[in-house]
C-alpha cells in the first residue's frame, strides 16, 4: 500500500511540477506574477479533451499525441497574445498592477472557454483505458501515471538542457539575474520575454492536457493548480528547476499522503509548510537571496 502513496506522490508532482516550473519562468525570467497562468492549464485540458474526442476515430494514440501537442501550441498563441498586450506595459509597474491586470486575463480566458466548449464537462479518458494496468510489487497501478511521470522528466530534462547548455537559456537566466545588466549588455530582451512567457505557458498548456483523460475538463480546472504551483515556488524558490523539483516532490508527497491519513488536513498542512519556509528562508529552499 505505502508504494502506492508513493506513486501517487510522483504523479501529483509531475502536474505540480509542469505547472510551477512554467511559472516560474515568467515569475523569474520576466519579473511578472501571472494569475493567468490557471486559465492556460485549464485552456489546455479543454483543447487536448476536444482533440482526443475529435480523433477518436483515428485512435487513442493519435488522439493522444494531437491533444497534448494542441493544448501546448494553443497555450503558447494565448501567451504570445497576452504578453504583446496586457503584460508589456506591466514590467515596470507595481506589483498590485501585475495582479489586478493577469487576474482580469484570467476571468477573460475562463469566459472565452465557456464561450468557446459550453460549461459542460469534457471527458477524455481514451488514452487512460488504452494503456491499462501495470504490476509492481504485486500490485496493479495504471500505466498512464507511469506515462505523465516519464513525459513530465522527459520535459524537465528538456528545460534544463535549454537552460544550460544553449544561448539562448544562458542569456535568459541573465535576464532573470540582473534584468538591466542584461539589457545594458545587449541581449534582445523583447524577443527573450516573448519566448519565456510562450514557454512558461506552453508547459502549463501541456499539465492540462496530460491531465484530462484522468480527470474531467471543467470550468475553473485550472484554480486548484495554480494555488499548489504558487506553493511549489515558495518552497522551491524562484527561478530555479532545482527547487521546482523539490518543491513538486514535497507538495506531491504530502498530497498523497495527506489524503490518505489525514484529509482534512492536507491542505493546512501544505500552507504550513510554505508558512515555515518564508519564515527560515523567504527565498525558498533554492532561490537567490
Amino acid at each position: 500500500m505505502g508504494i502506492v502513496y508513493v506513486l501517487n506522490g510522483l504523479y501529483f508532482s509531475a502536474f505540480l511540477f509542469l505547472t510551477s516550473l512554467g511559472l516560474s519562468i515568467i515569475l523569474g525570467v520576466m519579473g511578472i506574477l501571472n494569475l493567468a497562468h490557471g486559465s492556460l492549464f485549464a485552456l489546455g485540458a479543454f483543447m487536448a479533451a476536444w482533440v482526443i474526442g475529435v480523433c477518436v476515430n483515428a485512435g487513442p494514440t493519435v488522439g493522444m499525441i494531437g491533444g497534448f501537442v494542441a493544448a501546448m501550441l494553443l497555450a503558447a498563441a494565448v501567451g504570445f497574445v497576452l504578453e504583446n498586450t496586457i503584460i508589456r506595459p506591466m514590467y515596470r509597474r507595481p506589483l498590485e498592477y501585475q495582479l489586478l491586470i493577469t487576474f482580469g486575463a484570467l476571468l477573460v480566458i475562463e469566459d472565452l472557454i465557456k464561450l468557446t466548449w459550453g460549461g459542460e464537462a469534457y471527458y477524455a479518458s481514451g488514452p487512460f483505458d488504452m494503456m491499462g494496468r501495470v504490476n509492481i510489487l504485486g500490485g496493479e497501478y495504471p500505466a498512464y501515471f507511469l506515462f505523465v511521470m516519464g513525459v513530465t522528466a522527459a520535459c524537465g530534462l528538456c528545460i534544463w538542457l535549454f537552460m544550460a547548455r544553449t544561448k539562448l537559456g544562458i542569456m535568459l537566466r541573465a535576464i532573470a539575474m540582473d534584468r538591466d545588466m542584461a539589457e545594458a549588455m545587449g541581449i534582445p530582451m523583447r524577443k527573450l520575454t516573448i519566448l519565456a512567457f510562450m514557454l512558461g505557458a506552453s508547459l502549463a498548456g501541456l499539465a492540462g492536457g496530460l491531465m484530462v483523460p484522468t480527470s474531467p475538463a471543467l470550468l475553473g480546472i485550472g484554480m486548484e493548480p495554480l494555488i499548489m504551483a504558487f506553493i511549489v515556488v515558495v518552497i522551491g524558490g524562484l527561478g530555479s528547476l532545482k527547487g521546482a523539483v523539490l518543491g513538486s516532490l514535497i507538495v506531491g508527497q504530502t498530497r498523497s499522503f495527506g489524503v490518505g491519513f489525514f484529509p482534512e488536513l492536507e491542505m493546512p498542512v501544505l500552507f504550513l509548510i510554505a508558512v515555515l519556509i518564508l519564515v527560515a528562508r523567504p527565498q525558498g529552499l533554492f532561490g537567490r537571496a
